[in-house]
């Protein structure tokens, strides 16, 4: 394993391709000809179609009407525009629900959900499956010979919701069951003498609406992500037993849904897709001020760094680059939520998800809505059909991916560091949140996992580093393979984890790694039950440090020994064998430490018991810079400038490529550090020459090597 991420999906050979999803049946008039030759007239070469119109496909039980697609993948397939096409399996038909309430989707114990919206479908259930199945093939078998069609989305945004189906809730007994083996098991490993839970035979077991037990839910929160990777896994099945070898299966992954494992989801397919959004205009500004994001379900924070961390959890899905079906054209939510790019906005954000790892950019959607519930969710061309801003700029960036052409597709993102992610102790502390709640909750801010994570991606953001995530059970057994891979690797509150995975932490430490972990860290076992050690129990010793207590603050602390501010949390800190770096400059706090670092074996554990401030995260991120090569750009660049490297993949072809951004108003300017030539441009400039770049603006950069 490399610092690099090396293989390419099997998508079309040549280019980056830019396009967006199409939907000819949504329009009010007749305009198929025409939008396609607008989008070639921009440049423009993929589309995405099908996969939310059950209705349209079948529109009464067992009566098919499959031809009406036909006209548009002719009309792609000669102007050499590609086409994803989608099973319509995420939106149900008004005749299902009517015919088979069975299949209704139940958000509480005996709630079915009303219908209306979308994704209000048991998905597995049998009725459901052997519904969904009969239209799968019926589509994928009349076009899976089109020319046109290079790919298969397989349903749509899986994991959107946590389902309370009778079935559902069935398997899951059934399924513990199965692990366990016996109740007086399960009962001694979720510690069900607490408030006299203990049961006495499997169907004593409570419905899961007011479980007030840890294991429970997070046992709960499992067994609804099993059930969206069977999903995925059961439709690509069906779906390859038709579709030609050249074509990819994937799914269309939106990375927040809360049903899903996103570590898992894609492995049954050939590659991986995700939606990525972000928040626009002076939210897009880096630094920035941090303010919150637009929904904490969806774009919980702002600033290119969140962006930047979608796109880098979507390359360690599979650990390699990916493709993004949807992102913001315009406005994105709803008739509230106008807040299209300014100029230059979206160039960057394109450039930025291709930096790390994109190599198909879609946008949702290619036309406005002029009905139903997203219709001020902006498209590339807004509700006058006309072609404006977001189409011309847009266009600009497609024909710069056009012109780099093949050679991009030779780079491999380059990352400094690891970061540690984990969707379940993301659950668990969704259920049991450390974080103090506004207003107050017992059970805590549900988003605290959100915002350890934000805290200290965008430390490494703020301080020049890129990032490969990765989650627990992707480690390599190796101690020595994961310090050669990341020379740092920060492990932002991994609550939940087994003894085995403490312990490979540990030695990768010991095998010359720099490790750095949060608050929370190993506090609880893989079965979600607090451990009954000194924090951080295994780790204590490697890490040279423990606690016995912790508290919520208020409003923030500043620290003595280094810049900036405690803000949220903090551990009391008790050093046995480890460094103070920094301290709480509070009349009690200061008898604990903040920040300590100790030496173990051939590597670092450094603990930070806070969440970090901006000014604290960028110390601790330049802190982990130094165990790292040293990067001239890096260190030129100012602060609302970012610098993003790929690699050739053969080091005869040349030396690196830089993505250069500068996120604000007004111009920003940086020394060469090395002799460059911009690969859109032409522009020639030594070392020491002065880089210009505009307001939201973006320069790509090919090293020429030294003389």
């Amino acid at each position: 394993m490399s610092a690099e991420s090396s293989q390419v999906p099997p998508l079309m050979p040549g280019r980056i391709r830019v396009g967006a999803a199409y939907y000819a049946e949504y329009q009010p008039y007749e305009r198929l000809e025409a939008d396609l030759d607008l989008m070639v007239a921009g440049g423009f070469s993929v589309i995405r179609v099908g996969e939310s119109v059950w209705s349209t496909w079948e529109p009464r039980d067992g009566e098919f009407e499959l031809d009406w697609l036909a006209p548009v993948l002719d009309a792609a397939h000669r102007r050499g525009i590609a086409v994803i096409v989608g099973t319509p399996t995420y939106a149900a038909p008004p005749w299902l629900r009517k015919a088979y309430p069975e299949t209704t989707a139940h958000i509480a114990t005996g709630a079915p959900m009303p219908y209306g919206a979308r994704q209000d479908v048991d998905y597995a259930h049998p009725t459901f499956r052997r519904l969904a199945e009969r239209v799968v093939r019926a589509v994928v078998q009349r076009y899976a010979d089109h020319p046109a069609v290079v790919g298969w989305q397989v349903d749509n945004e899986p994991g959107h919701k946590i389902f309370f189906n009778p079935d559902v809730f069935a398997s899951f007994v059934a399924s513990l069951e199965e692990q366990y083996g016996t109740v007086d098991e399960l009962n001694r490993a979720w510690g069900l003498t607490y408030w006299s839970h203990r049961i006495a035979e499997w169907d004593e077991l409570w419905t899961p609406d007011l479980n007030t037990t840890p294991a429970y839910d997070l046992a709960w929160r499992r067994h609804q992500a099993r059930l969206a990777d069977d999903l995925i896994a059961w439709q690509a099945d069906v779906v390859r037993e038709y579709a030609r070898p050249d074509q990819f299966v994937m799914t269309c992954i939106a990375p927040h849904h809360k049903g899903q494992d996103i570590s898992t989801i894609a492995t049954p397919l050939d590659l991986t897709a995700v939606n990525i959004y972000y928040a626009t205009q002076d939210a897009l500004t880096h630094p920035g001020d941090g303010r919150p994001g637009i929904d904490p379900d969806f774009v919980p924070w702002t600033g290119p760094a969140f962006p930047a961390l979608q796109a880098d959890l979507a390359r360690s899905v599979r650990d390699e680059p990916f493709l993004v079906t949807e992102s913001n054209a315009t406005s994105i939510g709803g008739s509230g939520d106008n807040l299209p790019c300014y100029d230059g906005q979206w160039r960057q954000a394109g450039w930025l998800m291709v930096a790390r790892g994109a190599r198909m950019l879609e946008y949702w959607h290619w036309a406005t809505q002029h009905y139903g519930a997203e219709s001020y969710w902006g498209g590339i061309l807004g509700h006058s059909l006309e072609p404006g801003r977001t189409y011309h700029e847009l266009s600009r960036l497609a024909r710069e991916l056009d012109e780099v052409g093949e050679e991009i597709l030779r780079l491999a993102t380059h990352s400094d560091v690891g970061l540690l992610v984990d969707p379940e102790s993301r659950w668990a502390l969704e259920f049991q949140g450390p974080l103090a709640a506004t207003p107050h909750s017992w059970t805590g801010d549900r988003t605290s996992y959100e915002q350890v994570l934000e805290a200290f991606y965008r430390s490494l953001f703020d301080a020049g580093l890129a990032v490969d995530v990765v989650a627990p059970r992707q480690l390599p057994d190796d101690p020595a393979a994961m310090a050669a891979r990341w020379p740092v690797l920060v492990v932002p509150a991994l609550y939940v984890a087994s003894d085995r995975t403490l312990e490979l932490l540990a030695a990768y430490a010991e095998a010359g790694g720099h490790l750095m972990l949060t608050p929370r860290t190993g506090y609880a076992t893989e079965e979600n039950v607090i451990r009954p050690v000194v924090a951080p129990g295994v780790l204590r010793g490697p890490a040279g440090v423990s606690y016995l207590e912790y508290t919520n603050l208020a409003g923030p602390v500043p620290l003595s020994g280094w810049p900036g501010a405690a803000r949220g949390w903090a551990d009391g800190l008790l050093p046995e064998d480890a460094d103070v770096l920094a301290g709480y400059d509070h009349p009690h706090l200061r008898q604990f430490a903040a920040v300590v670092t100790h030496a173990h074996g051939a590597g670092r554990v450094t603990t930070v018991g806070t969440l970090p401030d901006r000014e604290l995260g960028r110390a601790l991120g330049d802190f982990l810079a130094s165990d790292l090569p040293t990067d001239a750009w890096r260190e030129a660049r100012p602060a609302d400038v970012t610098v993003h490297t790929m690699r050739p993949l053969d080091p005869d072809d040349g030396g690196p490529w830089r993505v250069v951004h500068h996120w604000d108003w007004g111009y920003a300017g940086l020394e060469a550090p090395t002799a460059c030539v911009d690969v859109l441009s032409g522009e020639r400039l030594e070392r020491g020459d002065l880089l210009r770049l505009g307001p939201w603006d973006v320069r790509v950069l090919r090293e020429e090597p030294t003389t």
